[in-house]
């Protein structure tokens, strides 16, 4: 299977404080060869002065600690590597329970979530906790790094034990793939080359598994959602007449000639062309970046939606979310938001709160229904116009919202259509 060199591979690390997360995210980063010689030189110095003999991979990950002492709201950190198979971004987030948002924020965007288990303690609350989330946001591929086996003598019982721990409770959430690795990321077992210590483990490094990930299948490539985030009007020699629609196409496929319905008006025409920078092209496919234009002139503006004409998403004022609530303050009953949803914006309030999820053991509570900071929880909302929505689980770019505070422009939740 080809893969392609300039796909980007978003990921998330989660684990608990002393999994070793920031270590594993060193030493990927360090045999990867992926840092920069003044960056390597100054952890070097660093790791000398506190008199160790190595390079202490976890100082490349350190200056998130020092924001997360100084309390910025959220706190998750995006670092980038590339190989000479893939690009990638990692989403290093907080493990605490007072940080699920944080969680929640950055696995939003990920092609895959890696989850740090400790060999000793094997599968903890922390665990359950973050592969809870991850089924939540619908990550696609879930890679399970049993950590430190360094530590119990790299003894394949301990890591086939915690294998059927976290597979007795996952099996009650959605999760379509997941993969176990043993690694030890202090000694670079497993990580980006094989394990001299663990010859009984027969699968491939993390390094493998995320560079050969295939991602391309992930994103829904059925239901063709392209909405209009501005429109072009150049009016300049050449352009005199040109009117084009420019946005991220979400999903599915678009080419010259198809015939789309333009929500919420209704309105058809056909795809006149289709511009991908400065060059014309014939079809284009999820998620590129694009400019269309159509053979009739339609008023379109931004928040309307073109799709095609037989495949439709469901408009409707009334949704129901699965929401992590983002904010200090708890939601307000009826209290009106600004709801966005892909490019779309409008006023919004939340009718109910169905029930609230436990996080740690997954019971709902139909009893508490405030929703406080870090709480998940579904909920009803209504919308002052219909919203051309996707259930999450079938698009995760059309089924997922914001809420937004209006009296103080913050982000108060993130949400999920069910």
């Amino acid at each position: 299977m080809e893969i392609d060199k300039n796909q980007l591979l978003r990921f998330t690390t989660a684990g608990s404080v002393d999994d070793g997360k920031s270590t594993l995210i060193g030493r990927l980063l360090y045999d990867s060869k992926s840092i920069f010689e003044d960056q390597l030189e100054a952890v070097e110095n660093t790791s000398r002065k506190k008199g160790q003999k190595g390079v202490d991979l976890a100082l490349f990950t350190d200056g998130l600690k020092d924001e997360r002492e100084q309390g910025i709201t959220i706190d998750v950190a995006y670092r980038y590597f590339t190989t000479p198979k893939r690009k990638f971004i990692i989403a290093d987030t907080p493990g605490h329970i007072q940080y699920t948002r944080n969680m929640v924020t950055g696995a939003s965007t990920a092609n895959a979530a890696i989850i740090l288990i400790d060999a000793r303690h094997g599968v903890i609350e922390q665990t359950k906790r973050h592969t809870f989330i991850a089924s939540l946001l619908q990550i696609p591929h879930i890679i399970v790094c049993i950590n430190k086996m360094d530590l119990v003598e790299h003894k394949q019982e301990t890591y086939e034990n915690i294998i059927a721990q976290f597979e007795e409770f996952s099996s009650k959430l959605m999760i379509k793939d997941v993969r176990f690795i043993p690694i030890s990321a202090l000694y670079g077992d497993n990580v980006v080359n094989r394990s001299k210590h663990m010859d009984w483990y027969q699968g491939a490094p993390l390094l493998y598994e995320l560079e050969t990930l295939h991602i391309s299948s992930d994103i829904n490539k059925i239901d063709t959602r392209f909405p209009v985030q501005t429109v072009l009007r150049p009016q300049r020699e050449g352009f005199i007449d040109y009117r084009g629609y420019a946005g991220r196409l979400a999903s599915g496929i678009l080419r010259k000639g198809d015939e789309v319905s333009v929500l919420p008006s209704g309105f058809t025409s056909r795809v006149k062309s289709i511009n991908a920078g400065d060059k014309e092209i014939e079809e284009a496919f999820a998620p590129m970046s694009i400019a269309v234009t159509l053979e009739d002139d339609i008023d379109i503006s931004r928040g309307d939606m073109l799709v095609k004409k037989n495949n439709q998403p469901e408009p409707s004022q009334d949704i129901e979310a699965m929401i992590c609530w983002l904010n200090n303050d708890a939601a307000k009953p009826r209290a009106k938001y600004t709801l966005m949803h892909t490019s779309n914006e409008q006023k919004a309030l939340i009718k109910e709160v169905v029930y609230k999820i436990d996080i740690n053991t997954y019971d709902r509570n139909n009893e508490d229904k405030d929703l406080k900071m870090n709480d998940i929880g579904r909920v009803k909302i209504r919308t002052t116009k219909p919203l051309m929505k996707d259930d999450y689980r079938e698009n995760r770019i059309t089924g997922s919202i914001i809420l937004i505070d209006e009296s103080t422009n913050e982000t108060v939740a993130a949400g999920m259509i069910i």
